[in-house]
């Protein structure tokens, strides 16, 4: 049996997570998932200012700060926090921790390679509308390939103490050292299956925990002290979940349905760089307190196509606040709201988009959502966005003068005009997986 946590669910997750995890008790691996999509968007902004990043930057003097006791303990770290620029970020965990061996597995940035597979026939199309890459060829910024297991499995055969990728799947950060521990094979569907179970499970840290957690979430324990996952994974594929003694949160059947339920589209068909797992298959078991047993997870083929994720610029956008007080809030609001609009119009000034949203009274739940007649305060939030920089920095100017020339009561604009930002939106597409070439390099 080996021991799996997962310390970080997402860049921005709890800084101690990973400490914790290593000190207060026995685990072999520690994975920390810090990618999202719109994650790489943003890391490939700081690399275009600045070509030294683009990686999760909390990660190196993380690594710094545990790598006394990853060593005294013998754990191993497999981490995605390369983003965009894994190398970099290799050189500077060495910086943090000198003594460290870092594995870096390389092949997911595809962004020189477009043209060669356009000229192959690639449409690569946007999994959401169908259009073909083309339509945003001469904007893109990144593209990414989500890579698998196997090529980390092979990265840990190195010795390293550290597993470094980009753009891996989350759930290959965790079925990872079970190949390389238990040997699994590439056709081993069933295992391989279920080892991409466990990582989706603890792939979003406290979520399995009771972090996020709609059941009994008003009794779950000292969520101060809230404990991250753990796998406990055996040869057959079967595994348990559990988090550390004596730490907070709620590790139970229920808890573990809703992160199963995550990014979940077809049950049968969970589709992951290294197999496909039926969701329908899966077995839980309550086996004691803070401890669920995994079975009977079933597999298939691993599809022809990997996903990729390609970055492109999109244009520019601002949002602005405005709150309004008691008496009729909500009616000041809609009238402020009102009010930029005629005046954008009068301007001439034109959008992809204009937003607004009611904070306070219809936010969340948009149309469907009960308002109160009579909120004590509203915040109105509205944004533009389009390809015209110079129009969205005119949107700009037009919030704060409500302050005078809107409805009574407004505050909260202490911040003054908001700033333009680029925007990097998000194509997903498909690749051949046989166009993807991992390779693996080791510093130390």
């Amino acid at each position: 049996m080996i021991r799996i946590a997962n310390g970080q669910g997402f860049w921005g997750d709890w800084l101690e997570a990973p400490v914790r995890l290593v000190e207060q008790g026995p685990i072999d691996y520690l994975t920390l998932d810090y990618l999202a999509e719109v994650t790489m968007s943003i890391l490939q902004k700081q690399r275009q200012a600045d070509p030294s990043l683009g990686y999760a930057r909390d990660f190196p003097p993380l690594i710094g700060r545990i790598a006394k006791s990853m060593l005294d303990r013998n754990v191993r770290v497999i981490a995605n926090a390369g983003g965009v620029n894994p190398i970099a970020c290799a050189e500077a965990v060495r910086k943090a921790a000198p003594g460290i061996k870092v594995a870096i597995v390389l092949g997911d940035d595809v962004f020189g390679r477009i043209d060669e597979f356009l000229a192959k026939g690639y449409r690569m199309a946007n999994l959401d509308t169908g259009e073909p890459v083309t339509a945003v060829r001469d904007r893109i910024l990144s593209a990414n390939a989500y890579s698998g297991a196997f090529p980390l499995a092979d990265a840990l055969a190195t010795g390293a103490h550290v597993v470094l990728a980009g753009r891996a799947a989350d759930p290959a950060l965790a079925l990872a050292p079970m190949i390389h521990h238990f040997g699994w094979g590439a056709i081993d569907w069933d295992k391989l299956a279920s080892g991409s179970v466990a990582g989706h499970i603890i792939e979003c840290g406290t979520q399995t925990t009771g972090g996020n957690c709609q059941v009994d979430w008003q009794t779950i324990p000292d969520m101060g002290n809230i404990g991250y996952p753990i796998v406990e994974a055996e040869p057959d594929g079967t595994f348990v979940v559990t988090k550390h003694p004596r730490t907070g949160g709620r590790v139970h059947s229920d808890v573990v349905k809703e992160q199963l339920l995550y990014e979940l589209g077809d049950p049968k068909n969970f589709i992951a760089p290294d197999c496909i797992a039926d969701f329908t298959t899966i077995h839980l078991e309550d086996i004691g307190p803070d401890r669920v047993r995994v079975s009977g997870v079933r597999g298939r083929d691993r599809p022809a196509n990997l996903k990729l994720s390609i970055s492109y610029a999109n244009g520019w956008k601002a949002m602005g606040t405005m709150v309004y007080s008691w008496p009729q809030a909500l009616e000041k609001a809609r009238i402020a709201d009102r009010i930029v609009r005629t005046r954008l119009e009068s301007l001439g000034l034109r959008f992809e988009e204009i937003y607004t949203e009611f904070l306070g009274s219809s936010a969340c739940h948009g149309p469907v959502a009960h308002a109160c007649p009579d909120p004590p305060e509203v915040q109105l939030r509205i944004g533009v966005r389009g390809d015209d920089r110079k129009a969205v920095d005119r949107f700009t100017r037009e919030l704060i003068p409500l302050v005078l020339s809107g409805p009574p009561g407004a505050t909260g604009y202490g911040e003054g005009r908001p700033p333009v930002r680029e925007i990097v939106a998000y194509w997903p597409a498909l690749i051949p997986r046989e166009e993807i070439r991992p390779s693996i390099e080791v510093l130390g």
